[in-house]
């Protein structure tokens, strides 16, 4: 190791006797050591060692106030996961205190009186120790931070594919793909407003854009129909929420899973005549209750090419009405409670923003808007 940096290395010598403080400094001053610093005071090292955090620790055991144990403890509590670098100076050699300096922290020993070679042979090898011990350390700092970069970096490619094929089946039948940024964050706003954590509402948001994902699989002749489907076509268009589930089944990861219910639940009503499986009350996945509502809500105040919005006091009406039918009657509550945050994402994520930034950026809408996204009892039925 470069001998600028072991005499560049930060000494701190604590001894109750300021002429074995001085012996030591004026030793480590001739072998050419830079940084040296001390105290008489066992009370102050602790408050020394956070200000110098030094390289060595050369510590009498022997001292008023608080002895070198107690010191050590002090050290510890300081640096509960590093190497502390303490050589114990002890007039008592005895194996007993010398077990007990050990089981403190103390790394070595240097017996008083001492010999000048070996005391300086001694202090190298734990000044070098030390240094190697603080390269490792920061080594693996670097490379767990690069590690962070790199999941990170990951987890956001694997969320911009989620988002994209969520987009990908709602660009089916939607001009701008708006729906279902905005619905994705209605429904991490309401389940935020039931009591989720935010771990839980942050894959919600991701999880919720793929509940029409299915609807890749529906052929163009029935999910662009302008007019009214056929018993056989609806039995075709519903089937969009088994094959939804079937693209997103068999993933390990949690928030595959969550999307997976989603899909294959979100068209389940509260009263159990909803499809794929009729599955009734809290039998339906709470995602695919919360989805379901929110999904409605942003369908019915949207307007498309073939209707009006409608207003949102209609919409709230429409929701009561549908409370313990279709919808939750809890999450329509609950929902009601945060319906002022929810109109403030209504305006944040607007088409017309889409649509402005689509323009900019010379992208066409890949086909045109239709009537079937809107909820299942206001589509055309046989």
């Amino acid at each position: 190791m470069d001998n600028t940096r072991i005499r560049d290395a930060k000494i701190l010598v604590v001894d109750d006797l300021e002429l074995n403080i001085k012996l030591l400094e004026n030793l480590l001053a001739e072998a050419g050591y830079q940084n040296v610093y001390s105290t008489t005071d066992s009370r102050q090292v602790a408050q020394l060692y956070r200000e110098l955090s030094p390289d060595l620790v050369i510590l009498d055991l022997h001292m008023p106030y608080r002895d070198g144990f107690q010191v050590m403890a002090d050290l510890h509590e300081i640096e509960q996961d590093s190497y502390i670098p303490v050589l114990v100076l002890t007039g008592l050699p005895d194996h007993a205190t010398r077990l007990r300096a050990l089981e403190a922290g103390a790394r070595d020993f240097l017996s008083k009186p001492f010999e000048h070679v070996e005391a300086l042979a001694r202090i190298r090898n734990m000044i070098e120790v030390r240094l190697l011990h603080n390269d490792i350390r920061e080594q693996n700092r670097w490379l767990e931070e690069k590690v962070r970069e790199r999941t990170q970096q990951l987890r956001e490619t694997q969320l911009e594919i989620v988002r994209r094929l969520g987009r990908a089946a709602e660009y089916r039948d939607n001009v701008t793909g708006m729906h279902v940024i905005r619905m994705s964050h209605y429904c991490a706003e309401l389940a935020r407003a039931i009591g989720w954590d935010e771990e839980a509402c942050e894959m919600l948001l991701h999880a919720s854009p793929m509940h029409d994902i299915g609807k890749i699989g529906i052929p163009d002749r029935i999910l662009l129909k302008e007019g009214k489907l056929t018993p056989e076509e609806w039995e075709v268009m519903k089937s969009h929420a088994t094959i939804g589930a079937e693209l997103l089944s068999g993933s390990s990861s949690p928030l595959m899973q969550m999307a997976m219910e989603i899909a294959l639940s979100h068209h389940e009503k509260w009263d159990g005549s909803g499809y794929p499986r009729g599955l009734k009350g809290e039998a339906i996945p709470i995602v695919g209750r919360i989805v379901a509502l929110c999904d409605v809500f942003d369908a019915l105040t949207t307007e498309r090419p073939y209707k009006q919005a409608w207003s949102v006091e209609a919409v709230i009406a429409e929701l009561e009405r549908q409370s313990g039918k279709h919808f939750d009657p809890y999450l329509v509550e609950t929902f009601k409670s945060i319906l002022p945050k929810i109109l403030q994402i209504r305006e944040r994520y607007t088409e017309k923003a889409a649509v402005a930034r689509q323009s900019g950026s010379h992208h066409q809408p890949l086909l045109p808007d239709n009537k079937h996204h809107l909820p299942p009892y206001f589509q055309p039925q046989p």
